[in-house]
């Protein structure tokens, strides 16, 4: 018999209860936003993010979602570029590279053995 009694208040920080965090899975399926950016010194960046989406058509707006390093406590390269550089690149994130952007969350270009395209600046365009 399903469960009438839930409720969940992401905001709270409780548990739900439930195996896995339902907030996670209200938007269902979940793409991936392969996002690259380069910070004011030239490093190259490339990095998945879970909390991707478009915001308008006119004009044509994508946002993503960064949260703090877990392994640092600052924020995510991808973050810290986009803020000094006020630019970042949307890269679609399809089954055949499942595993360059499995392996770009570790380590950027280096071990996902992908290969950034030529570049150019989006306010040149």
């Amino acid at each position: 018999m399903p469960r009438s009694d839930l409720f969940y208040q992401p905001a709270k920080g409780e548990s739900s209860g439930l195996p896995h965090d339902p907030f996670k899975s209200f938007v269902i399926p979940r793409p991936i936003g392969w996002i690259s950016t380069t910070s004011r010194d030239g490093q190259d960046n490339l990095a998945p993010f879970s909390q991707f989406t478009n915001v308008s058509f006119d004009p044509a707006t994508i946002l993503f979602v960064g949260h703090q390093s877990l392994y640092e406590n600052r924020s995510k390269d991808t973050v810290m570029n986009c803020t000094e550089t006020n630019e970042f690149v949307w890269n679609m994130a399809t089954y055949e590279l499942r595993e360059n952007v499995n392996s770009s969350s570790l380590e950027t270009w280096v071990t996902s053995s992908t290969r950034a395209a030529s570049r150019r600046r989006l306010r040149d365009s």
